[in-house]
């Protein structure tokens, strides 16, 4: 009995360790991160007055780049186990079960290649880092250590793919797995046995297949370039590491994760509900009152989170359920939670925006400026739909005493959130904090006031924060790590410059360019994730829309815009698949009922695009 006992909680403490492993590092690092740079931030000020030396805390932005690189990768591991990443549906969803689970197979096996191509070189540049020391100029630190993520990192990715591998197998049963593997050795073997193929057939058509079968996009670039440097040597195969490494550290990028955190954090804090509080005592008493509320709760919460998706699901488990239960259609209600979450990369701050700005090399700040007027229109076209539709349908708001004395009960109420957007612009455009200070220091705040003001952060739902902080950014940076391999080899090709002279032929009106990309890029929308869209067009559409005299931030604006449209446009339109899992209403008529409102979004669309004065109103 005793060893029984001993067994059963031997195999509870393992358990408990592969549900956790990553967590403690994960959770130290991002707070690590957040409260070095908040220290940077305010010692460029404060410590002026007890030190002589001004550059005496140089040493805390790289460290905290070191550490964010580090908890990037360590957070993919968590994202394999829960299987949570971006990825192009549309094949897979029409597939019958038995090649779904299939494809699982073919996922996990080609991940694993990927996965094992940078663990192995990782290891080797391990080897001339001590054959060779370096250090870092700041820290002093050798660079063996930052480096040493490679291998331990993409190892710990190794673990949990064999894991999911071997769960997908028992699931499948020795037959079809045999058949995943004998497709995943198909799929390789053009590269392996061919001799002098070409650079860009390999390229691409490798990335549009992985794409097909299901492969995270990230996964599919990065394996796509791999794939294409050991077939034709376009670079050495020791690249895919190094860049694996440099191309995320990088200071601007860190603004992601940072901006990320503070929008989970001030919507598990309960600033979130304080602002449709606030929202709902302005406009709750006109026709659709709610809808009004929900559409201005989702503006002002675009000012704190930078994301759509979370954006809808801070602001639609509230306000769905509380339009239906006063007689709203389901349908409505969901789809103006979908349609109002785009806003939230619109109006900064706005992940998108910077992962624009660190592809195109162009001011963040201007871009986060820029995205104010169309998140504002776009909002005020929304509301005037709704009220119209709700006047017509008899929605009225709920009727109840609204007067100076509730007005400035709800705004007191919400004071603490909605010093946030003012932390953000302010610091920005005030010159005091640059974009990533500025998001750290709102990450900072959210967690201060939820834990300790609000006290609606606590021992229940922290931990899951920061990891759902950690996961959703380490998605985006992986994607921008592996798009900067996939994009040199594009570079080295002439690709952009091939297309864009390839436009310029069939006509130099800027006009008429604009409109065809906006087409290409509403078409991309609705099957591809923004931010995997923007890293891998910037750097083809921007040198063909510079070549017209478009201005580079004026192209972001619109690019951001249109692709925000591709939230709300099914196949893959996160924003609706989020509020239909809050409305548990059917995705397709959803889709249906949003329909108008995506009609709204893109009206506001052809206005920015052809009358640039207003979206670069406040930009300088």
């Amino acid at each position: 009995m005793t060893t029984l006992s001993q067994t059963a909680e031997k195999k509870s403490w393992l358990a408990w360790l592969d549900d956790n492993f990553e967590k403690p590092f994960l959770f130290t690092g991002m707070l690590s991160i957040i409260l070095i740079i908040t220290f940077q931030t305010f010692y460029r000020y404060i410590g002026a007055y007890f030190s002589s030396d001004a550059s005496a805390a140089i040493w805390t932005e790289e460290l905290a780049r070191f550490i964010f690189i580090w908890i990037s990768y360590l957070a993919i591991p968590v994202a394999i186990k829960n299987r949570n990443n971006i990825r192009v549906d549309i094949v897979y969803d029409r597939l019958p079960a038995r090649l779904q689970k299939m494809s699982w197979v073919v996922v996990d096996l080609c991940f694993l290649i990927l996965v094992a191509v940078v663990f192995y070189m990782g290891l080797n540049h391990l080897e001339m880092l001590l054959e060779y020391p370096q250090v870092a100029p700041a820290t002093n630190m050798s660079y063996f250590i930052p480096y040493l993520i490679l291998p331990i990192g993409f190892a710990l990715m190794g673990i949990r793919l064999l894991q999911d591998l071997y769960a997908q197998a028992k699931e499948c049963g020795l037959v079809d797995t045999l058949l995943g593997v004998a497709f995943t050795a198909a799929i390789a073997a053009p590269v392996l046995i061919s001799e002098d193929l070409n650079t860009l057939p390999v390229l691409f058509g490798y990335f549009l297949l992985f794409l097909v079968i299901g492969v995270p996009i990230s996964i599919g670039l990065g394996l796509a370039a791999t794939a294409t440097i050991y077939a034709t040597g376009t670079l050495p195969i020791e690249y895919v590491a190094q860049i694996t490494f440099t191309s995320i550290d990088s200071f601007p990028i860190m603004a992601i994760p940072f901006f990320i955190a503070a929008g989970v954090f001030m919507g598990a804090g309960g600033l979130s509900k304080r602002l449709l509080n606030l929202a709902d005592e302005m406009l709750g008493s006109l026709h659709g009152g709610m809808a009004l509320a929900t559409i201005a709760t989702c503006m002002f919460f675009a000012a704190i989170s930078g994301s759509g998706p979370a954006t809808v699901a801070a602001i639609g488990s509230l306000t769905i359920p509380a339009m239906v239960e006063r007689g709203y259609d389901k349908l409505f209600a969901a789809a103006i939670v979908a349609a109002s979450g785009a806003i939230g990369v619109m109006i900064p701050p706005s992940n998108p925006f910077v992962v624009y700005g660190v592809s195109a090399q162009v001011s963040i700040g201007k871009l986060f400026m820029g995205g104010i007027v169309p998140g504002v229109l776009t909002g005020l076209a929304l509301m005037t739909y709704a009220y119209i539709y709700s006047r017509k349908r008899g929605w009225k708001g709920e009727q109840r005493e609204r007067n100076a004395s509730t007005f400035m009960r709800a705004f007191w109420d919400a004071k603490w959130a909605l010093m946030v957007p003012v932390i953000i612009l302010g610091g920005i455009y005030g010159g005091i904090m640059t974009p990533t200070e500025a998001a750290a220091l709102a990450a900072f705040y959210g967690l201060v006031v939820g834990v300790f003001v609000y006290r609606e952060l606590n021992f229940t739902n922290l931990v899951p924060s920061f990891m759902e902080a950690c996961s959703t950014s380490a998605i985006v940076i992986v994607l921008m790590a592996m798009a900067t391999i996939f994009g040199n080899i594009m570079t080295i090709e002439q690709v952009p410059t091939t297309i864009a002279n390839a436009m310029m032929s069939l006509t130099s009106n800027k006009l008429m360019i604009l409109f065809l990309i906006n087409i290409l890029l509403l078409i991309v929308g609705t099957f591809m994730e923004a931010l995997a869209a923007i890293v891998i067009l910037t750097p083809i559409l921007l040198p063909i829309v510079m070549k017209v005299g478009v201005d580079p931030v004026h192209f972001g604006i619109v690019m951001v815009v249109n692709l925000a449209v591709g939230f709300v446009t099914p196949p893959v339109g996160v924003n609706l698949f989020v509020a239909s899992g809050v409305a548990d209403a059917k995705i397709e008529k959803l889709s249906k009922v949003a329909m108008p409102l995506v009609g709204l979004m893109i009206a506001v669309l052809l206005l920015i695009t052809y009358c640039p004065a207003i979206p670069l109103l406040f930009v300088d």
